[in-house]
Protein backbone atom coordinates (compact mmCIF):
# COMPACT_ATOMS: atom_id res chain seq x y z
CA UNK A 1 0.00 0.00 0.00
CA UNK A 2 2.89 2.51 0.71
CA UNK A 3 4.48 1.90 -2.52
CA UNK A 4 1.31 2.33 -4.16
CA UNK A 5 0.44 5.64 -2.77
CA UNK A 6 4.03 6.84 -3.25
CA UNK A 7 4.30 5.89 -6.87
CA UNK A 8 0.80 7.68 -7.86
CA UNK A 9 0.83 10.27 -5.07
CA UNK A 10 0.41 12.95 -7.68
CA UNK A 11 -2.49 11.60 -9.32
CA UNK A 12 -3.94 10.57 -5.93
CA UNK A 13 -3.25 14.05 -4.19
CA UNK A 14 -4.64 16.03 -7.29
CA UNK A 15 -7.82 13.34 -7.67
CA UNK A 16 -8.82 14.28 -3.54
CA UNK A 17 -7.68 18.02 -4.21
CA UNK A 18 -10.41 17.91 -6.85
CA UNK A 19 -13.17 16.48 -5.29
CA UNK A 20 -12.33 18.99 -2.01
CA UNK A 21 -12.78 21.93 -4.44
CA UNK A 22 -15.77 20.77 -6.24
CA UNK A 23 -17.92 20.02 -2.84
CA UNK A 24 -16.57 23.53 -2.20
CA UNK A 25 -17.93 24.38 -4.68
CA UNK A 26 -21.01 22.88 -4.30
CA UNK A 27 -21.49 24.61 -0.92
CA UNK A 28 -20.64 27.93 -2.06
CA UNK A 29 -22.34 28.17 -4.92
CA UNK A 30 -26.00 26.66 -3.14
CA UNK A 31 -25.25 29.52 -0.33
CA UNK A 32 -25.29 31.95 -3.28
CA UNK A 33 -27.83 30.84 -5.44
CA UNK A 34 -30.51 30.76 -2.66
CA UNK A 35 -29.13 34.12 -1.98
CA UNK A 36 -30.13 35.42 -4.82
CA UNK A 37 -33.37 33.49 -5.02
CA UNK A 38 -34.49 35.59 -1.54
CA UNK A 39 -33.45 38.44 -3.11
CA UNK A 40 -35.94 37.78 -5.80
CA UNK A 41 -38.26 36.96 -3.45
CA UNK A 42 -38.49 33.48 -4.40
CA UNK A 43 -38.15 30.08 -2.23
CA UNK A 44 -34.14 28.80 -1.42
CA UNK A 45 -34.12 24.79 -2.51
CA UNK A 46 -32.01 22.07 -1.05
CA UNK A 47 -28.38 21.48 -1.76
CA UNK A 48 -29.54 18.18 -3.67
CA UNK A 49 -31.65 20.16 -5.96
CA UNK A 50 -29.22 22.28 -6.57
CA UNK A 51 -26.33 20.25 -7.60
CA UNK A 52 -28.59 18.72 -10.16
CA UNK A 53 -29.34 21.49 -11.47
CA UNK A 54 -28.74 23.29 -14.87
CA UNK A 55 -27.08 26.36 -12.73
CA UNK A 56 -24.44 24.34 -11.31
CA UNK A 57 -23.63 21.97 -14.42
CA UNK A 58 -23.15 24.99 -16.51
CA UNK A 59 -20.77 26.77 -13.67
CA UNK A 60 -18.39 23.09 -13.45
CA UNK A 61 -18.98 22.02 -17.59
CA UNK A 62 -17.43 25.70 -18.71
CA UNK A 63 -14.25 25.33 -16.40
CA UNK A 64 -13.97 21.53 -17.75
CA UNK A 65 -13.95 22.75 -21.37
CA UNK A 66 -11.43 25.41 -21.17
CA UNK A 67 -8.90 22.74 -18.86
CA UNK A 68 -9.59 20.30 -21.55
CA UNK A 69 -9.24 22.69 -24.55
CA UNK A 70 -5.64 23.90 -23.13
CA UNK A 71 -4.23 20.31 -23.48
CA UNK A 72 -5.95 19.92 -26.78
CA UNK A 73 -4.04 22.55 -28.02
CA UNK A 74 -0.92 22.54 -26.02
CA UNK A 75 -0.50 19.08 -27.15
CA UNK A 76 -1.06 19.27 -30.44
CA UNK A 77 1.20 23.01 -30.95
CA UNK A 78 3.91 21.92 -29.06
CA UNK A 79 4.52 19.14 -32.14
CA UNK A 80 5.27 21.65 -34.41
CA UNK A 81 6.36 25.07 -32.47
CA UNK A 82 8.92 25.56 -29.96
CA UNK A 83 9.68 27.85 -27.33
CA UNK A 84 13.76 28.79 -27.34
CA UNK A 85 14.79 28.15 -23.65
CA UNK A 86 11.79 26.60 -21.90
CA UNK A 87 11.48 23.31 -20.43
CA UNK A 88 7.68 23.50 -21.51
CA UNK A 89 9.27 23.27 -25.79
CA UNK A 90 11.22 20.49 -27.54
CA UNK A 91 14.69 21.05 -28.58
CA UNK A 92 15.16 22.83 -31.50
CA UNK A 93 15.92 20.74 -34.01
CA UNK A 94 13.18 18.11 -33.51
CA UNK A 95 10.10 20.17 -34.49
CA UNK A 96 7.78 17.97 -36.34
CA UNK A 97 6.85 14.34 -35.42
CA UNK A 98 9.77 13.20 -35.12
CA UNK A 99 10.82 9.49 -36.49
CA UNK A 100 10.14 6.07 -35.96
CA UNK A 101 13.38 5.49 -34.61
CA UNK A 102 12.78 8.04 -31.99
CA UNK A 103 9.37 7.97 -30.92
CA UNK A 104 10.55 3.95 -30.55
CA UNK A 105 7.84 2.45 -32.72
CA UNK A 106 7.43 -0.20 -35.41
CA UNK A 107 10.24 -1.97 -35.57
CA UNK A 108 12.61 0.38 -33.25
CA UNK A 109 9.96 -0.70 -30.60
CA UNK A 110 11.46 -1.47 -27.19
CA UNK A 111 10.64 -5.19 -25.09
CA UNK A 112 8.60 -3.06 -22.66
CA UNK A 113 7.25 -0.83 -25.61
CA UNK A 114 3.50 -1.12 -25.49
CA UNK A 115 1.77 -3.28 -28.14
CA UNK A 116 0.06 -0.99 -30.35
CA UNK A 117 3.26 0.98 -30.77
CA UNK A 118 3.96 -2.19 -32.70
CA UNK A 119 1.72 -2.18 -34.63
CA UNK A 120 1.27 -1.04 -38.08
CA UNK A 121 -1.45 0.66 -39.61
CA UNK A 122 -4.30 2.19 -37.64
CA UNK A 123 -3.87 1.04 -35.02
CA UNK A 124 -0.54 2.79 -34.27
CA UNK A 125 -2.00 5.48 -36.00
CA UNK A 126 -4.51 6.02 -33.78
CA UNK A 127 -2.19 5.11 -30.42
CA UNK A 128 0.28 7.84 -31.30
CA UNK A 129 -2.55 10.86 -31.68
CA UNK A 130 -4.73 9.22 -28.58
CA UNK A 131 -3.75 11.53 -26.23
CA UNK A 132 -4.38 14.90 -28.09
CA UNK A 133 -7.60 12.73 -29.79
CA UNK A 134 -8.73 11.46 -26.40
CA UNK A 135 -8.27 15.29 -24.69
CA UNK A 136 -10.00 17.02 -27.68
CA UNK A 137 -13.06 14.68 -27.10
CA UNK A 138 -13.16 15.52 -23.69
CA UNK A 139 -13.50 19.47 -24.60
CA UNK A 140 -16.00 18.66 -27.02
CA UNK A 141 -17.44 16.81 -24.87
CA UNK A 142 -17.58 19.15 -21.92
CA UNK A 143 -18.37 22.25 -24.01
CA UNK A 144 -21.63 20.38 -25.50
CA UNK A 145 -22.25 19.58 -21.77
CA UNK A 146 -21.76 23.35 -20.63
CA UNK A 147 -23.94 24.45 -24.01
CA UNK A 148 -26.84 22.55 -22.94
CA UNK A 149 -26.78 23.06 -19.36
CA UNK A 150 -26.41 26.95 -20.04
CA UNK A 151 -29.64 26.71 -22.08
CA UNK A 152 -31.40 25.11 -19.30
CA UNK A 153 -30.19 27.67 -16.84
CA UNK A 154 -30.84 30.75 -19.53
CA UNK A 155 -34.13 29.34 -19.62
CA UNK A 156 -35.19 29.32 -16.26
CA UNK A 157 -34.05 33.13 -16.11
CA UNK A 158 -35.76 34.29 -18.86
CA UNK A 159 -39.20 32.19 -17.58
CA UNK A 160 -38.40 34.37 -14.05
CA UNK A 161 -38.48 37.48 -15.87
CA UNK A 162 -42.05 36.47 -17.37
CA UNK A 163 -39.60 36.78 -21.11
CA UNK A 164 -39.27 33.86 -24.18
CA UNK A 165 -37.24 31.58 -24.24
CA UNK A 166 -34.52 30.69 -26.86
CA UNK A 167 -33.53 27.37 -28.56
CA UNK A 168 -30.61 25.68 -27.84
CA UNK A 169 -28.90 26.25 -31.56
CA UNK A 170 -30.13 30.10 -31.23
CA UNK A 171 -28.27 30.08 -27.11
CA UNK A 172 -25.17 28.96 -29.29
CA UNK A 173 -25.19 32.54 -30.46
CA UNK A 174 -26.40 34.64 -27.25
CA UNK A 175 -23.80 36.81 -25.92
CA UNK A 176 -24.18 35.22 -22.06
CA UNK A 177 -23.13 31.67 -23.28
CA UNK A 178 -19.74 33.45 -25.25
CA UNK A 179 -19.26 35.86 -22.33
CA UNK A 180 -18.51 32.19 -20.05
CA UNK A 181 -16.79 30.50 -22.75
CA UNK A 182 -14.33 33.06 -23.74
CA UNK A 183 -13.69 34.38 -20.31
CA UNK A 184 -12.44 30.97 -19.45
CA UNK A 185 -10.45 30.27 -22.36
CA UNK A 186 -8.44 33.48 -22.31
CA UNK A 187 -7.72 32.57 -18.59
CA UNK A 188 -5.84 29.15 -19.36
CA UNK A 189 -3.97 30.47 -22.83
CA UNK A 190 -2.76 33.22 -20.59
CA UNK A 191 -1.85 30.63 -18.14
CA UNK A 192 -0.17 28.04 -21.15
CA UNK A 193 1.78 31.34 -22.08
CA UNK A 194 2.84 32.52 -19.01
CA UNK A 195 4.53 28.95 -18.14
CA UNK A 196 5.73 28.79 -20.67
CA UNK A 197 7.92 32.08 -20.90
CA UNK A 198 8.32 32.38 -16.99
CA UNK A 199 9.88 29.07 -17.34
CA UNK A 200 12.46 30.37 -19.68
CA UNK A 201 14.16 32.79 -16.83
CA UNK A 202 12.73 31.11 -13.18
CA UNK A 203 13.47 27.87 -11.34
CA UNK A 204 12.03 25.72 -9.16
CA UNK A 205 14.19 23.39 -7.92
CA UNK A 206 13.47 19.35 -8.12
CA UNK A 207 10.11 20.22 -10.69
CA UNK A 208 9.89 18.20 -13.67
CA UNK A 209 8.31 21.81 -14.77
CA UNK A 210 11.61 23.88 -14.07
CA UNK A 211 15.31 23.03 -15.74
CA UNK A 212 17.77 22.42 -13.58
CA UNK A 213 18.64 25.53 -11.52
CA UNK A 214 21.98 25.88 -12.85
CA UNK A 215 20.63 25.66 -16.62
CA UNK A 216 21.56 28.26 -18.98
CA UNK A 217 18.31 30.44 -19.86
CA UNK A 218 18.98 29.34 -23.32
CA UNK A 219 18.44 25.76 -22.59
CA UNK A 220 15.69 24.34 -24.40
CA UNK A 221 13.51 21.07 -23.74
CA UNK A 222 15.36 20.36 -20.52
CA UNK A 223 13.14 19.42 -17.33
CA UNK A 224 15.44 19.27 -13.51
Amino acid sequence: MKRFLKENSLGLVFGVLFLIVLVGQAFAGHANFNQEQVAEGLEPISLGRYVTSASFGTDVSENWQSEYLQFFLYIFLTVWLVQKGSPESKELDKVGRETHEEQKMGEHAQPESPRWAREPGARRLLFSNSLGLVMGAIFIGSWTAQSIAGVAAYNEQQLSKLENTVSWGRYLGEPDFWNRTLQNWQSELLAVASMVILSIYLRQRGSPESKPVGSSHETTGVEG
